[in-house]
């Protein structure tokens, strides 16, 4: 009698994560209003928009006469799948800027020309997890203030956060442009005597820089773009130059660390690949590395329908606990 092979998936041992979708559920400033037709409705503040939503492939709830909005993104006719060509159509009564709030932060919102609004709301999630493992450090060893570094910082909300959670951050971003909405975020928060250290760098210079000279991180945040310049022509691309700057991150990681964070948008590549760079970066430490992907989810439009989440982001965190 011919032997049958073998079940090969129950002979080999597979390392299998268990990706998350993650939201946050604290916003009052923010609200996904509506999706599908692959736009969302988004409210920020008291201001509309709709924004393209590739991934929205489904029909909006509400009718097409409250699809009304202050703004409107409108992508370029020949753009690639990744690309964020476009521009927005804006009311005039619309401001250039206008304050939001999340928890006790202030920080202004405005339309860029790189479809969002100047922050992500979809990553507040991220700055609450990241203020437990602070506030928990702190019941342990409240005589210590954790180290955070903040890569890709950006406006900076993430870095507020954190330093109001009781962390010494240093927010890094290549553009001058972002690290002076960072300033105005600050000041609008009311945190210019934060222990907040802004730098205008190139991240894997810095970083490199900061292990020469022996310093370490409890806590490192990491929000990458797919490709990029430093200030001193420095090319970043990051299917190439993310394993590197994950390994390097890692050596700044202090005796005692707290977190890795990692998010990845716009590319093509699933939260199991954050997973897996994430895991091969802090092999031997410990702890545990999750995965999944950030998203918003719908407000209740009616009573009986299920909310819709929209998925934004994918991410790897890495937990020393």
């Amino acid at each position: 009698m011919a032997q049958t092979e073998p079940n090969l998936i129950n002979l080999v041992k597979v390392d299998m994560p268990q990706p998350a979708i993650v939201t946050s559920n604290d916003w009052h400033d923010y609200a996904l209003i509506d999706s599908g037709h692959q736009r969302k409705l988004e409210r920020f503040g008291k201001f509309y928009f709709i924004r393209p939503e590739p991934q929205a492939m489904w029909s909006p709830r509400l009718d097409e006469g409250a699809w009304q909005a202050d703004g409107v993104f409108v992508a370029s006719h020949n753009e690639t799948d990744s690309g964020e060509g476009g521009g927005w159509k804006l009311q005039n009564n619309l401001p250039d800027n206008w304050l939001v709030s999340y928890q006790n932060l202030r920080f202004f919102a405005r339309p860029t020309p790189f479809r969002h609004l100047g922050f992500f709301p979809e990553q507040a999630a991220h700055w609450d997890w990241c203020a437990d493992a602070i506030k928990q450090r702190l019941i342990s060893q409240p005589d210590t203030r954790p180290r955070i570094l903040n890569l890709f910082a950006y406006s900076g909300v993430a870095s507020l956060h954190a330093a109001a959670a009781g962390a010494d951050v240093t927010h890094l971003d290549a553009s001058k442009k972002a690290v002076a909405h960072a300033f105005e975020n600050r000041d609008a928060s009311d945190m210019q005597d934060a222990p907040i250290r802004f730098i205008t760098d190139d991240a894997m210079r810095f970083v490199e820089r900061e292990i020469r000279r022996g310093r370490h991180y409890d806590g490192i945040i990491m929000d990458p773009p797919k490709y990029g310049r430093g200030p001193k022509g420095e090319f970043w691309r990051i299917e190439d130059d993310l394993p590197a700057l994950l390994k390097a991150c890692r050596r700044l990681l202090s005796d005692n660390p707290l977190f890795m964070v990692l998010t990845i948008y716009a590319i093509r590549a699933s939260s199991l690949a954050a997973h897996y760079a994430m895991a091969e970066a802090v092999n031997g430490l410990g702890g545990t590395v999750t995965c999944g992907e950030l998203a918003v989810q719908e407000d209740m439009i009616k009573e009986h329908d299920a909310r819709r989440v929209v998925s934004q982001a994918n991410f790897a965190r890495w937990h020393a606990g």
